[in-house]
C-alpha cells in the first residue's frame, strides 16, 4: 500500500505546477508569465496562481519589471555554486530534522519517493523523474517540521531542477536517483548523522555536475 502523503492547499498545488513549468524550461527564462495563459495550461484558479506567482516573486524565481509584468528570471551560471553552498547547509539541517522527526508513514513516504525516482531513472522517463524528485522534497519538508528550513530552500530547489534539466547532457539521472536513495535512507533509518551523510552525498554530486557544466 502506497504511504500517504498530506493534502496540500490550492496555493501550494498552483506552485508547484508552475515550479514544473519554469524548472523543465516550459517556461524559458526571460520569458513573459501570463496569469490568463497559466490558468488555461494548468486548469487552476486564478486566486492560487496569483498567490504562487506572489511567492515566486519574493523568491526571485520571477521578476516583476515596471511596464513589462511578470517574468521567468533567468539562470545565473556564475552563482550557481554559491547557491549549491547555502542549499547543502539548509539539505543537512533538514534532513537530520526529517530523520529526527518524521513520523512511521512519513519514513515509508520518503522511501517510496525515492523508489520512484529510481524507477523513472531506470525507464529513462524524465518527467516521473522530476515529479517524483518534486514530492520527495516535499515529504522530506513536511517530516522535518521546519518552516524556516522549508521557506529558505524551497527557491533554491526549483533553480536546481531548471539547472540540471537546461545541462541534463552533462548529467546521470540514475546516478542523481542513487544519491536521493541515500538520503532518503539516511532520513528513514533515523539516524541523523546518517541522514545528515545522505544529504551531504547528494550535494557532492549536485556540485560535481554544476563544476562539470561551468567548465565546459
Amino acid at each position: 500500500m502506497s504511504a500517504a502523503l498530506p493534502k496540500r492547499r490550492a496555493a501550494d498545488v498552483a506552485y508547484d505546477a508552475v515550479e514544473s513549468m519554469i524548472a523543465t524550461l516550459q517556461l524559458q527564462p526571460g520569458s513573459p508569465v501570463v496569469e490568463a495563459e497559466l490558468v488555461q495550461r494548468t486548469g487552476l484558479g486564478r486566486t492560487p496562481l496569483r498567490e504562487a506567482l506572489l511567492r515566486m516573486v519574493s523568491a526571485g524565481l520571477v521578476t516583476q519589471e515596471p511596464r513589462r509584468g511578470l517574468r521567468v528570471s533567468n539562470v545565473q551560471l556564475s552563482d550557481h555554486l554559491d547557491l549549491l553552498q547555502t542549499r547543502r547547509a539548509l539539505e543537512r539541517l533538514i534532513a537530520t530534522g526529517a530523520a529526527r522527526r518524521a513520523t512511521p508513514p512519513q519514513r515509508a513516504a520518503i522511501l517510496e519517493c525515492a523508489a520512484n525516482m529510481m524507477r523513472a531513472a531506470d525507464g529513462g522517463n524524465l518527467d516521473d523523474y522530476m515529479r517524483a524528485d518534486q514530492m520527495l522534497d516535499h515529504a522530506c519538508h513536511d517530516a522535518c517540521r521546519n518552516v524556516s528550513a522549508v521557506t529558505a530552500v524551497t527557491p533554491l530547489l526549483i533553480q536546481c531542477r531548471r539547472f540540471w534539466y537546461a545541462y541534463q547532457h552533462e548529467g546521470d539521472v540514475n546516478e542523481g536517483a542513487r544519491r536521493h536513495m541515500a538520503m532518503a535512507e539516511g532520513i528513514a533509518s533515523g539516524n541523523e548523522r546518517a541522514a545528515a551523510r545522505g544529504a551531504d552525498t547528494l550535494m557532492d554530486y549536485l556540485e560535481a555536475f554544476a563544476r562539470k557544466v561551468i567548465a565546459a
